[in-house]
């Protein structure tokens, strides 16, 4: 069953849709009672709790449950969303992310979000608290938050559009205000013709735009960004501050953007490890920032850092080898081998599962794999119901919106 925003409820005969029916045992409990039950239901339960009656209904809106929720049950039960890739990037699916090997035997379900007439192909900027932030990937203009669980949305004021432009996103939560931010790192040049196959843009101006969602009404422009960074979303938000790899120069940077103080600083990478040098992807592993660094023939390692900010905490935690899922393999069998040797790259990893303390791999958008670092074992992560391509993330399913109003 796909899940979408709640359907209108028909209009009653009279005045009231529950008058006349008795009142449940649920609605005489105490206020405090009825928080603790709900907040440790899984968000899908919730959904269809409000489905019940309007009384009920008004009890699962009450304006505490979604932070209760989101401390007992949604940190503890997260979903993986499923973005598809192809053949146009505006579809998303989901389904609970298991630490067993269950997972054959469940459904992937569809969102609906209500503004995908508004964007014909969007890119994932972020996950924040349950709450999405989309970007309209032709055109870079169409920004929206969306609660996919309770089809809450947002859409945020345009920012400042420059030709030629290219643009990385950021989106989080100010720890210290609680506010959502979306960051906008922009390079563009002055130039208005476009660019042709044989002439390469040189990026010489730059423009840092935030809004603080809710109290700003538009974008604030922070001047000249320090950093050429990777244009792309950023791939770990820790400590209320995003990150992203530098484009090479001589070497590579690791850069945060603190959301608080609004401001660029450098991250210390090990002095002669390989996040100096390797093309390598930011995650965010058992609460701390780590690095997956692509190395040859498909092998891959996993540096992390166990004490933030502190040069001499990164460590090579893991090694893992080259690996082609069944999935993979299967279309492999009759194509070249020197393309089959590439089927092991572009490797994605996307949490550790806290039962299994296994790592959960996604290869070249195709398929999903848990690695036992203990074993040295691979197992293929199976859900029904996936579409054949897609880019895949954690996402904790919650009632939660922005500053305590729905954001529809």
């Amino acid at each position: 069953m796909d899940l979408g925003p709640e359907p209108p409820m028909k209009r009653p005969r009279s005045s009231d849709p529950d008058e006349g029916r008795p009142v449940s045992g649920m609605e005489r409990l105490p206020r405090e009672i009825i928080l603790d039950i709900l907040s440790r239901l899984p968000v899908t339960s919730i959904i269809r709790f409000r489905l019940v009656s309007r009384a009920w209904r008004e009890l699962a809106r009450d304006p505490l449950l979604p932070e209760a929720q989101l401390a007992r049950t949604a940190r503890f039960e997260p979903f993986l969303i499923f973005h598809c890739d192809s053949p146009i990037r505006n579809d998303l699916y989901f389904a609970k992310l298991l630490a067993h090997d269950r997972s054959a035997k469940v459904l992937t379900r569809k969102f609906h979000p209500p503004f995908w007439h508004n964007m014909a192909e969007f890119e994932v900027v972020g996950s924040c608290n349950g709450i999405l932030c989309l970007a309209d990937s032709l055109y870079k203009e169409s920004i929206y938050l969306y609660n996919p669980f309770t089809g809450d949305h947002r859409l945020l004021p345009r920012p400042k559009q420059y030709p030629n432009q290219e643009a990385a996103f950021g989106f989080g939560v100010d720890q210290k205000t609680g506010e959502y931010k979306v960051v906008k790192v922009v390079y563009y040049t002055k130039s208005t013709s476009a660019p042709t196959r044989t002439r390469r843009i040189a990026y010489q101006l730059s423009d840092l735009q935030v809004l603080t969602v809710g109290r700003d009404r538009d974008w604030r422009s922070l001047g000249k960004v320090p950093y050429q960074i990777a244009r792309r979303p950023s791939e770990a938000l820790l400590c209320g501050r995003l990150h992203w790899v530098t484009r090479p120069r001589r070497y590579r940077r690791l850069v945060s953007f603190d959301l608080s103080e609004e401001r660029f600083e450098e991250v210390p990478v090990p002095g002669a490890g390989p996040l100096n040098w390797c093309n390598y992807q930011l995650m965010v592993l058992g609460g701390s920032l780590s690095a997956i660094v692509y190395c040859y023939h498909g092998r891959i390692e996993i540096w992390v850092m166990k004490v933030y900010g502190e040069k001499d905490s990164w460590a090579k935690e893991f090694n893992i080898g080259a690996h082609v899922p069944k999935g993979l393999r299967q279309q492999s069998l009759n194509l070249p081998s020197k393309i089959c040797r590439s089927l092991t790259g572009r490797v994605r990893a996307l949490c550790m599962l806290e039962d299994s303390g296994e790592i959960l791999l996604e290869y070249k958008g195709r398929a999903l794999v848990a690695y036992d670092p203990k074993k040295g074992k691979f197992r293929d992560v199976l859900y029904k119901g996936t579409p054949p391509w897609f880019q895949a993330f954690v996402h904790l399913g919650t009632l939660n919106w922005v500053d305590g109003q729905p954001l529809h």
